[in-house]
């Protein structure tokens, strides 16, 4: 088995920022992400899904108001959040690309978007409002931090094991989670997915609720909070509370994501017996 016990144990300061969002209020959920960091340093830090917008849209005429591209409003307050903590910052927007509106999340350093990625597997009315993402789960090479591995998915996206799987497989250290979660299940769920692939996981989720009533229905969503840093062995390094934005910061060795054995004999990739598997 690989021994890891050479390398620094803390070589690597990760956080998530779980907020409170006001439904459409742009301003004012930049100030609280502002608020909360204060003038904290964090080399990879995760906001929510859809941070800046709030999450219960009620009709796709009102998606497109709050959707941008990569130069919009959105980006820029990131890249200058990026400065402040002098890292990479992962945040979840209403992407306008012609037609189409994606639910995605950039990544974003001093420099401007590294990595842009649209949520594949969309979630209730998101089907009413987003177009499904088209592109493959990115993973990232981050230079300036000893060529860390980040991969990135939102939300939903947990609930199919192939998207831990293939971030894994792909190389992630790291997998950069925003989310919008109401039902309760993710964050344990999360537990397994790192086990099963020996990777770190930021699941940074929002608090609060949205009541909101369109020509669909009416929609009264309660976020659950609780957002978590699960490192390789299933380990909760930090948790968030249920019902307050928290802002929360852990120092990891990275590298131990790089050892896919799971003992002396399993190796959980060099194990998997595809030609089993149903295709």
């Amino acid at each position: 088995m690989e021994n890891f016990r050479e390398i620094p144990e803390n070589d690597l300061k990760i956080g998530f920022l779980q907020t409170n969002p006001a439904f459409g209020d742009k301003e004012q959920n930049f100030a609280q992400v502002e608020h909360l960091i204060g003038g904290d340093l964090v080399d990879i830090l995760v906001l929510p899904e859809l941070f800046a917008t709030g999450y219960t849209f009620i009709s796709k005429d009102e998606v497109q108001e709050y959707a941008e591209d990569q130069t919009g409003k959105t980006t820029n307050f990131l890249q200058n959040i990026a400065k402040s903590i002098d890292g990479v910052v992962i945040g979840g927007y209403p992407e306008r690309q012609g037609k189409n509106i994606y639910n995605s999340a950039m990544m974003v350093d001093e420099d401007g978007v590294i990595e842009n990625y649209r949520k594949i597997h969309l979630f209730n009315k998101e089907k009413l409002w987003f177009t499904p993402g088209n592109n493959p789960y990115p993973v990232v090479k981050l230079k300036k931090k000893d060529n860390v591995k980040v991969g990135m998915m939102i939300c939903f996206d947990w609930i199919y094991p192939e998207a831990t799987r293939t971030l894994a497989m792909k190389g992630a250290d790291i997998i950069a989670h925003p989310t919008n979660l109401v039902l309760p299940y993710c964050q344990n769920a999360m537990i397994t997915r790192c086990i099963s692939n020996r990777v770190f996981a930021i699941t940074c989720n929002r608090v609060g609720e949205e009541k909101r009533e369109g020509k669909f229905g009416r929609d009264e969503f309660l976020f659950t909070g609780q957002s978590q840093i699960t490192d390789v062995d299933g380990e909760i390094l930090a948790h968030a509370p249920k019902e307050m934005a928290d802002f929360c910061i852990v120092d990891i060795n990275f590298k131990k994501a790089r050892n896919k054995n799971l003992n002396d004999y399993n190796h959980l990739f060099e194990d998997r017996n595809e030609n089993l598997y149903y295709h």
